[in-house]
């Protein structure tokens, strides 16, 4: 015969053996004794956390033939039935398997029928958020009128999937996550139960891995009680499970602190290749980070699985780190172990993260609006020379090499003046309407507005959050820049109309207000204007400004990511314009 598991073996058989969930208990025992006994509850958290277990016991508690404030009793003839499993009036149904409105509906019929032996019938829906919406109608009119002799507890780790009619007719039980002092304590009294030895560090580690889970625990050890006859050591964990070496842990830390990109990337290498799990050996960095972190900021909270022994050596360590510099490990180590799932190099995703951990923040741009911390590709873009109105007039202007700044600068001013004659000559032709640049360099939100700067310097991850969302849009804004902000709008400047009218078509534009409204925590809107230089010339032009024009547009349109993409990735050809 094989033997029980310790989660089934040893599930509590009292309200006073139920771990960390006080707060129900005391509740449902209050109900009992003063026969306040509800006809339906939902008891909502995590797996593992003793929904089912707790539903049982009420079960009992409510059909038990002894004194109130004794039950249940686990002696008297119902609550030895339940205990065994044979008593007809418990019906457990797993809603998962059961899922239609027929299986309802037969629910419906057979609890019209008085209980067997018990005083109540009491149905436990596990998983009940897995019920199509058909059903939860159908079990609604119950809900909401049950016979006297019938008791139901839904069980759920996912409440918010349950209709709101359905939880307004139930009384609701949050279960909480088991810390882990109680989840030890708990451990500990079950390996003296079994006769197992194991370490106290050896029942942290497993507590911490169970991640508030007491059945998850209870099977770890159950596992690891078969791993050795000697009993449960942080060793035999550690081999069993491929969870790194604290040590291991403190090195990787300290190479982080001293820059020391070789050494770090060698101690991950060497921790995966002796065994250690990639995405445990993650969450435990996540761990030590998070603690060095709490430690910085003087937050008063510690973890509980580090002893007091230790206090010395990580504030010493968390001392060599700023907050800054912690924060961003915490995060980039967390995402590695959400990442590090398999793969040929499964180690990848924590090199990256340390890596990414000691590269420098991104500077902010300078006083011509580039952003060293963007691509070269975006660099390049805005960095490229435009040309003005006076050289796509003048074919001698259009072939002669770009002036630098300086020479910008020394320019006599009566250029200036050939500008506005020229604009005013051409006065009778129809022009695009668009304010002056000059005042999209300034934000008009005031003193702690968003500025033109700040959209500028978080560009880049404006278009890594809208790559997962729209691949070709993501595209369309590299062709783009942010000019200005007026208050809530972000002015965007564009050299093709076709890429304005793109980004312009309301599904496109609300993506993204939505992906900048994320981004920098406010709601924002957008406006899409015409670079002054782009496509909006006189309307007439010489063969020369043509020919000239025409050589300019296809540069830029090579250029362009779209183009790019499609030559690149489908073999498309450039085909020059011969209009």
């Amino acid at each position: 015969m094989t033997a029980q598991a310790l989660y089934r073996k040893w599930r509590p058989q009292t309200f006073d053996e139920v771990v960390g969930q006080k707060h129900v208990v005391r509740t449902l025992r209050n109900a009992l004794v003063s026969g306040r006994v509800h006809h339906a509850y939902l008891f909502a958290g995590p797996r593992g956390t003793g929904k089912t277990t707790t539903a049982r016991l009420l079960a009992k508690a409510v059909n038990c033939l002894a004194e109130e404030e004794e039950r249940p009793c686990n002696e008297c003839e119902v609550c030895v039935a339940i205990n065994e499993g044979r008593l007809l009036d418990l019906i457990e149904i797993d809603a998962a398997s059961n899922t239609g409105v027929d299986d309802v509906r037969e629910l419906r019929e057979r609890v019209g029928f008085r209980p067997n032996k018990a005083r109540y019938k009491v149905y436990v829906i596990d998983e009940v958020h897995m019920l199509s919406n058909a059903a939860f109608n159908a079990l609604l009119k119950t809900l909401e009128e049950p016979p006297g002799h019938a008791i139901f507890v839904l069980a759920t780790t996912e409440p918010h999937k349950i209709l709101p009619t359905v939880l307004s007719r139930c009384q609701r039980f949050d279960f909480h996550r088991i810390s882990i002092p109680e989840m030890v304590d708990r451990l500990a009294w079950l390996a003296e139960q079994e006769g197992i030895e194991a370490e106290r560090q050896a029942l942290e580690l497993i507590a911490r891995q169970a991640t508030g889970s007491m059945r998850d625990a209870e099977s770890l050890m159950d596992q690891l009680a078969s791993y050795d006859e000697g009993g449960i050591t942080v060793e035999e964990m550690q081999a069993a499970l491929g969870i790194g070496a604290d040590e291991t842990v403190t090195q990787i830390t300290a190479a982080l602190a001293d820059g020391d990109v070789g050494k770090g990337l060698g101690i991950i290498n060497t921790a995966v290749d002796e065994g250690a799990d990639p995405r445990q050996f993650a969450r435990q960095v996540v761990e030590h980070l998070r603690a060095l972190l709490l430690l910085r900021l003087e937050s008063g909270v510690l973890p509980p699985h580090i002893p007091e022994a230790r206090l010395p050596a990580l504030q010493e360590q968390a001392a060599a780190f700023s907050r800054q510099e912690l924060a961003k490990g915490v995060r980039l180590f967390n995402q590695a172990a959400q990442e590090a799932k398999g793969g040929w190099q499964p180690q990848l995703p924590l090199e990256m993260a340390f890596i990414e951990a000691l590269l420098p923040a991104e500077p902010a741009p300078d006083a011509s609006g580039d952003d060293p911390s963007s691509s070269h590709r975006e660099r390049s873009a805005r960095t490229r020379p435009r040309r003005s109105q006076s050289d796509r007039s003048s074919p001698r202007k259009m072939a002669s090499a770009p002036r630098t700044n300086d020479e910008k600068q020394a320019e006599p001013e009566a250029s200036g003046g050939e500008e506005e004659d020229e604009g005013s000559a051409q006065s009778d032709q129809p022009q695009e309407t668009r304010e002056p640049a000059a005042s999209y360099e300034v934000s008009d939100g005031g003193e702690d507005g968003l500025s033109v700067e700040e959209v500028r310097r978080h560009w880049t991850g404006f278009l890594d959050a809208l790559r997962p969302k729209d691949l070709s849009l993501e595209a369309l804004m590299r062709s783009c820049e942010p000019v200005g902000v007026e208050k809530d709008v972000i002015v965007l400047s564009f050299d093709h109309k076709f890429h304005r009218s793109k980004v312009e078509e309301d599904k496109k534009r609300h993506t993204v207000e939505d992906v900048l409204s994320d981004l920098f925590g406010q709601q924002l809107r957008v406006r899409c204007v015409m670079n002054r230089h782009s496509e909006s010339g006189p309307a007439q032009r010489t063969n020369q400004q043509r020919e000239d024009e025409s050589s300019s547009s296809e540069s830029d349109v090579s250029d362009d990511p779209l183009v790019r993409m499609a030559v690149d990735e489908l073999g498309a050809e450039i085909v020059p314009d011969t209009s």
